[in-house]
């Protein structure tokens, strides 16, 4: 009896593995393409036999992508602009969190409620008058007004929230015994606690920052401000020889974030599941 349960288990891991395997090449794939194909030449890439790896690899192309599309330029911007909506975010969805989780006040399950109908509003349903409150604000073209609209989220308050109620009320009780406010009680008790949470947070925003394309698009009207997504733009040529320079780019622009995610990878998982249980 014994060795059949053993039997289950093995094959139950072996599938598990195998499924993951799976899983792992179809989400690896398209990436592993994307390197490959900034490693060929014009003609290679055009022929009819497609080329899974590159016999003679072209680094040239990244060193010429980066020069070409002013990379160096459009990261910085894009560093800058996604630490801002980075900072804002989880600064706003700490705040808006503890609230929701440990204060007391009128109309707060409405308030919620209209927090997370927020996440069922498309980007693009509010880009207009976005783009005309920056424009009427006087910070158009600029950081400001590149940051500024995306620097608070219902989907951060929400994940603040479901955070901080996983927190015992016994600590609060503990903490209003010694004489801590809410204050300190949320800045040395409560977002120590909760830290992966935040860490998932930032993560989330980080890549959802650095990956926009069409807000920086339309808020800058020169290259001074743009960022790497639509430096991109840059590369795109009329010929095919022109094609490998933008998998190039698009290669040097996803390097943070692969960076991030392995860097973050617990962090992430363990604030997906921390307010799993407490709603």
């Amino acid at each position: 009896m014994s060795t059949r349960k053993t039997r289950r288990q093995v094959w139950g891991l072996v599938g598990r593995y195998t499924l993951l395997a799976v899983l792992s090449i179809v989400v690896l794939f398209p990436i592993y393409i994307t390197v490959v194909n900034a490693l060929l030449t014009g003609d290679q890439l055009g022929s009819r036999t497609p080329t899974l790896f590159p016999l003679h690899p072209v680094w040239e192309n990244f060193s010429k992508a980066w020069s070409d599309g002013h990379f160096g330029h459009y990261m910085v911007n894009s560093f800058v602009v996604t630490l801002l909506i980075v900072t804002g975010q989880l600064i706003t969805a700490v705040f808006a969190g503890y609230a929701f989780a440990f204060l007391e006040f009128p109309f707060k399950r409405t308030l919620f409620v209209v927090f997370l109908a927020t996440l069922m509003v498309p980007f693009e349903v509010t880009i207009i008058q976005n783009l005309t409150t920056v424009t009427d604000l006087g910070i158009y073209n600029s950081y400001a007004g590149l940051a500024i609209p995306f620097m608070a989220t219902g989907f951060g308050a929400f994940l603040m929230r479901q955070a901080f109620l996983g927190v015992p009320r016994d600590l609060q009780d503990a903490a209003s015994l010694d004489g801590y406010g809410h204050w300190r009680f949320m800045t040395r008790v409560a977002v120590p606690l909760v830290r992966p949470s935040v860490a998932a947070l930032g993560v989330f925003a980080f890549l959802s920052a650095w990956n926009q394309y069409l807000w920086p698009l339309l808020v800058t009207k020169d290259d001074q401000f743009r960022t790497v997504q639509v430096g991109l733009k840059q590369l795109a040529g009329s010929t095919i020889g022109d094609i490998p320079l933008r998998f190039a780019g698009a290669a040097i622009a996803v390097v943070p974030l692969a960076i991030l995610l392995i860097v973050f990878q617990k962090q992430l998982v363990r604030g997906l599941t921390a307010g799993a249980v407490k709603g």
